[in-house]
């Protein structure tokens, strides 16, 4: 006996629910891409990460060229180190100024995370060279992360002051001293030396117009007196 086409049919049908139900159940797919907060702080870190480590690769082969052994791996080997460094030291500051607040953070608070940025590179790159560097590096680098982002934070602050004050810092200073051939021109003198300078060009039109209007008074006396000659019979007579 022969199964029947409509039943046949039904069992296909029956055997297809559960494979679309268990589709259409079935766990969310979940994305790749990382979350903008960790792309902040990554990509930033790498890009200082790979100036940092060709840098040091730049004076890790001279320095191997000078102490004559191996400049490839002398340079390739402080590469890594300095990228390293660079990497960990940016991507820790970052991740520090983030969690505090980011654009709250102030510049004492920016020294401190540049401080425990440094002490987390350091340590990092101790690692690198031997467990005996760990705590030097991280004391030593700690200090370079805070010294150097007061230095910032001071230039910073001297900046705005000086830009706030309508000056642009040292050009200026220079062009404005005695001993320079040029110097800076604010709005109010540069409308009165424009003043000054129409005012004598509006006198010598003035001269010249007096100029032209004595030589046409002359030119009208001599006319005059030539005239007075034809007419005069005594001239004609002689």
């Amino acid at each position: 006996m022969q199964p029947n086409i409509c039943a046949i049919q039904k069992v296909k049908g029956d055997m297809a629910q559960p494979q679309s139900s268990s589709r259409e159940t079935g766990p969310p797919q979940r994305s790749d891409k990382l979350p903008p907060e960790i792309l902040e702080i990554i990509w930033p870190a790498l890009q200082v990460g790979g100036l940092s480590g060709m840098s040091g690769m730049l004076v890790g082969g001279f320095a191997g060229v000078i102490r004559s052994t191996t400049p490839t791996l002398f340079a390739l080997a402080s590469g890594i180190q300095w990228f390293t460094l660079g990497t960990t030291f940016w991507a820790s500051r970052g991740f520090v100024i983030h969690v505090w607040g980011k654009d709250k953070v102030g510049p004492g608070e920016k020294v401190s995370a540049s401080a425990i940025a440094g002490g987390v590179g350091g340590t990092a790159g101790g690692l690198l060279r031997g467990r005996g560097n760990v705590i030097p590096g991280a004391i030593v680098f700690a200090l370079f992360g805070a010294t150097g982002q007061a230095i910032y934070n001071w230039a910073d602050a001297r900046n705005s002051e000086v830009v706030e004050r309508g000056k642009s810092g040292k050009k200026n200073s220079i062009l404005n001293s005695k001993w320079s051939p040029m110097k800076v021109l604010s709005d109010s003198e540069y409308e009165n030396m424009l003043r000054e300078k129409l005012l004598r060009v509006n006198a010598q039109i003035a001269l010249v117009n007096e100029n032209i209007e004595a030589l046409r008074a002359q030119e009208r006396q001599l006319a005059a007196e030539n005239d007075q000659r034809l007419n005069d019979p005594k001239d004609t007579s002689s």
